[in-house]
């Protein structure tokens, strides 16, 4: 990696002067005027990418390139069983949330990658053994938005112990402080859950709901929000507070590449046997999901059945009824 000298510079209004850093963009005119990209290791410097604005180029001082060591590249093969490792963990976590081992689990992914799928199969095989027993459904899913007072009548309506409830997608709940303060009651590591609502509220009267209760059951989050990217500090800490609370996965499928991995994984396992397009026509789709990457609204497995669907129905143009409702217009 490359090293330079900042001989005379500008960071958060204070002087830089003769100091070495990691260079991550040589020198570039912004709105502000000359600027070079570092990393801020040095001590008294923030641990992290930093703008250092200059006068003159001449202000730089480039030493040269330090080696570092080469990773191995992770082969598709790796890439695959790693994936498949994350989403294993995920039905296992869940399991455990099903039989009261673990209060809370937060699952973190990007959309349409079967995050809810493997949540749901479990669920559904706990409410099956609950039925069969004589107690019933022990499961709900939420989506959608939900308001603070909302979330109170839901959290009450499931607060038995053996109930667990289910966030997918519901990701008001996180970015309300409201909200917040009382998942993070609900998820406490303490022997009682206690939650209170003390402000009036003619709802709770009507339903003979009280404004005290003890909550007992499990809670799932399947979220697309990434906890440790959010921006805003404020609900950075009290989501930080939530994983502290919680057992946190993130199933680490950021890449592009990751995601067609994925998507290669569950055709492979028989997602598209329904159709029974065969195994080279299942891969002809692939590889013009492929092609067209950067024209796809979105790499999803959901992507993958809405053009299953437009192949099956007009088997010779398909391609063009893709990309009249699937693509975003050449030049957008």
């Amino acid at each position: 990696m490359s090293k330079v000298v900042i001989k005379k510079g500008v960071y958060a209004k204070k002087p830089v002067v003769n100091t070495v850093f990691e260079l991550i963009k040589p020198v570039s005119n912004g709105n502000k005027g000359l600027f070079v990209t570092v990393e801020g290791e040095p001590l008294g410097f923030p641990n992290r990418n930093l703008r250092v604005m200059l006068d003159d180029e001449r202000d730089v001082e480039y030493t040269g390139v330090v080696e570092t060591p080469e990773q191995p590249e992770e082969t598709d093969a790796e890439a695959m069983d790693r994936i498949a490792g994350r989403f294993k963990i995920l039905d296992d976590m869940s399991d455990a949330v099903a039989n009261g081992v673990v209060r809370g689990l937060i699952v973190s992914g990007p959309p349409g990658v079967g995050k809810s799928f493997g949540v749901e199969k479990v669920l559904d095989e706990y409410d099956a053994m609950s039925k069969l027993s004589g107690e019933g459904t022990r499961t709900e899913i939420v989506k959608g938005s939900m308001t603070p007072i909302g979330l109170f009548q839901t959290l009450y309506h499931n607060s038995s112990a053996g109930n667990i409830l289910v966030f997918d997608d519901c990701d008001s709940v996180l970015f309300d402080e409201v909200c917040l303060n009382m998942l993070k009651a609900v998820l406490d590591s303490g022997k009682k859950r206690t939650i209170t609502w003390k402000a009036e509220s003619s709802t709770l009267r009507r339903e003979g709901i009280p404004d005290r209760f003890d909550f007992r059951a499990g809670v799932v989050f399947i979220t697309n929000v990434n906890f440790e990217n959010v921006r805003s500090k404020k609900i950075k800490d009290h989501l930080a507070a939530l994983m502290s609370r919680c057992h946190y996965i993130d199933l680490e499928m950021d890449s592009e590449r990751d995601r067609f991995l994925r998507i290669n994984q569950i055709v492979r396992d028989g997602m598209l046997d329904e159709y029974e397009f065969g195994e080279e026509a299942n891969k002809e789709l692939i590889d013009f999901m492929v092609e067209n990457a950067k024209r796809l609204r979105e790499i999803s497995l959901r992507m993958v059945l809405k053009i299953a669907d437009l192949r099956k129905m007009d088997p010779d143009t398909w391609k063009e009824l893709t990309e009249a409702t699937c693509m975003k217009r050449l030049g957008a």
